[in-house]
């Protein structure tokens, strides 16, 4: 389904477009000629049940599922266009790296538990060339304070924090380069509700304050409504509604939004 969202956006130059990207396992489409823009600035959630294709989306995306017809179109700072899913794998790794980041459900996939909360937040600075040992952990106690955590608990290791100070720690290395992309896979799952708020309202201030460009995939119509300016409804691979969050969780149009937005009022 080719999805055009216009927007307050529409007058600037897409971040990233992305045009008929389709994934599938064996006879299985998971995602159908997913097409949409996304603007700098702009949050796009991204809704389904389990099995809608919205991961294998963000999946395909990032690159680290293998890409199998579509573009992905990345106007970074360079002043010309990255068809990002054919650079070469290095090129791909690098701007992972720098330009773009991936906040994991669990956080326990997007840290190394074996090193320090500091260590965590350096090792990204180390993979851009960053070698002075006292910028590195000046930045670490940035990024800390920044998400909110202690930075005296810097040299801690990750196992010892909360499931809620391990998924702001995790935010705070994907930060540390000043990424312009970041996409989140169900960054709240798992979480119990009072830590859920607390990391939402952290993540509206940081892509505020930041002026990021998130894609946010989640199974939480009160997530996306907090968040996001534009939403994707997926169900069975296909995108079968989109366009301004409020717009279709107020008014929604197809019959398996409207399902949804049922569900969630329900008592």
């Amino acid at each position: 389904m080719n999805v055009e969202l216009k927007t307050q956006f529409g007058q600037l130059k897409p971040l990233l477009r992305v045009e008929n990207l389709s994934q599938s396992y064996g006879s299985i489409l998971a995602c159908d000629r997913i097409s949409f823009d996304l603007y700098p600035g702009q949050v796009l959630g991204i809704v389904g049940e389990s099995g809608s294709g919205k991961s294998t989306l963000l999946n395909s995306l990032a690159g680290y599922l293998p890409s199998q017809a579509g573009t992905v179109i990345y106007n970074g700072d360079r002043g010309y266009p990255l068809t990002f899913n054919t650079l070469p794998e290095v090129m791909r790794r690098k701007l992972l790296k720098t330009e773009w980041g991936f906040v994991r459900q669990n956080p326990r996939d997007g840290l190394r538990m074996d090193v320090t909360a500091g260590a965590n937040i350096g090792e990204r600075l180390m993979d851009i060339g960053v070698r002075n040992y006292d910028k590195i952990r000046q930045e670490a106690v940035h990024w800390m304070e920044q998400v909110e955590i202690d930075p005296t608990r810097i040299d801690s290791f990750p196992f010892t924090f909360s499931g809620g100070m391990q998924q702001r720690l995790q935010l705070a290395r994907v930060l540390v380069t000043n990424p312009r992309l970041i996409l989140m896979d169900e960054p709240t799952g798992g979480l119990d509700v009072s830590v859920q708020a607390r990391l939402l309202d952290l993540l509206r201030s940081v892509v505020r304050n930041l002026h990021l460009s998130v894609i946010l995939v989640t199974h939480d119509l009160g997530v996306v409504r907090l968040l996001a300016h534009q939403l994707l409804v997926m169900k069975n691979g296909r995108v079968v509604e989109a366009g301004l969050t409020d717009q279709v969780l107020d008014d929604p149009q197809h019959p398996y939004t409207q399902q949804l937005v049922s569900a969630t009022l329900m008592p």
